[in-house]
């Protein structure tokens, strides 16, 4: 009720990016305020519940809905995250040195279809400003990911080197880490999705995630890799099976689309990245296929269009193990955890399972 009839008309009214920055920048501050955290989570947190824990790539999450990356690209906010409902969050994109992005304005509403466009490219402070901002976490009560990229004057042939960069500075404050090669903001990044870069950049990764664990004398965090929605089927098989052969724990699936399919609003002209509900099918699409060309063995986050209880189901039936929001969030508020929490478990309930592993993948039995 106070986002839908205070904050909202009052964050609407500003231009996005502003209110963009308003919100991660209140997050921050009133994290630092003594008692403020303990208040948000009284108004927005969710309650554990037995069938919605979840356990994936050896962590423990109290519920499967997460923040997708681009909110928090700083990793300013990670303890307000924590206390307004969050099973998990992204943080990020970030690249190895600092950025503006690209030029202003680059981020537009698109109110009468529920969606975003954007054409941020990546604008982040630099892993080590990042290291300096996660290391002041007080709230462990959530696993935190590190969503990494490259920057834009490096060519794809050393992109590698900028995601090992990032992994070396972040190794210690991430629970673990998405690859992120499928952004349509940073020119010829999506190109890094296919053939020999895209071998050459995940054993890479994976290289450097299995040295900083033997320097700590542990087990190596796990990776993830975010895919764009936008490839032919048979370009996203071949992009699968890369990741499979290259030791990837799981897929993210989707980033935002180029598509402007059945967008109304004025601003479905402008150039960028959509995300929102008008993305929903498609990316419930792809994590399907995705969960069809792994058998089902490889965990799949699903990422795209989530606004009701059903949207995430029907990703967590095609064979998410876990989803993420973050456009739902700009238009309904933080109290979209809660309804989506209790509506997991009212599907769950209605389809007599006992707990939300035993949906994951329902419809290909």
């Amino acid at each position: 009720m106070l986002y839908t009839y205070l904050l909202k008309p009052m964050f609407f009214k500003m231009d996005p990016e502003k209110a963009h920055h308003v919100v991660i920048d209140g997050l921050a501050t009133g994290s630092k305020i003594p008692g403020m955290t303990g208040l948000m989570n009284a108004m927005y947190g969710v309650s554990e519940s037995p069938e919605l824990r979840t356990e994936l790539l050896g962590l423990k999450f109290p519920h499967p809905i997460g923040l997708a990356a681009g909110l928090d690209k700083n990793g300013k906010a990670p303890d307000g995250f924590s206390s307004i409902g969050f099973g998990f969050a992204e943080v990020g994109t970030v690249t190895p040195k600092g950025q503006a992005g690209n030029d202003l304005p680059r981020l537009f509403r698109l109110p009468a279809d529920e969606a975003l466009i954007n054409r941020m490219g990546f604008n982040n402070e630099g892993a080590d400003a990042m290291a300096a901002s996660l290391s002041k976490r007080k709230i462990n009560r959530i696993p935190i990911a590190v969503n990494i990229g490259k920057n834009k004057n490096t060519p794809n042939e050393l992109a590698h080197e900028d995601y090992q960069s990032c992994i070396r500075s972040l190794y210690d404050h991430g629970d673990f880490f998405v690859v992120n090669i499928s952004s349509p903001n940073t020119q010829g990044l999506r190109d890094l999705q296919h053939g020999d870069e895209l071998r050459k950049l995940l054993v890479t990764v994976m290289d450097e995630m299995k040295a900083q664990a033997v320097a700590r004398k542990a087990i190596p965090k796990q990776v993830m890799v975010k895919i764009a929605p936008d490839m032919s089927e048979e370009q996203l098989e071949h992009t699968v099976n890369t990741i499979v052969e290259c030791g990837v724990a799981g897929i993210i699936a989707t980033n935002t689309t180029l598509s402007r399919e059945g967008l109304t609003h004025a601003n479905a002209s402008q150039a960028g990245g959509m995300s929102g509900k008008p993305l929903r099918d498609r990316s419930t699409e792809v994590i399907a296929s995705v969960y069809r060309y792994t058998g089902g063995r490889m965990p799949i986050i699903g990422s795209g269009g989530i606004f009701t209880a059903q949207d995430a189901y029907d990703k967590i039936r095609a064979g998410a193990s876990m989803v993420e929001v973050y456009t739902a969030l700009i238009y309904k508020g933080p109290g979209l955890l809660r309804e989506l929490t209790n509506g997991l478990k009212e599907c769950l309930r209605k389809d007599g399972y006992r707990n939300i592993a035993e949906a994951v993948g329902a419809d290909h039995r």
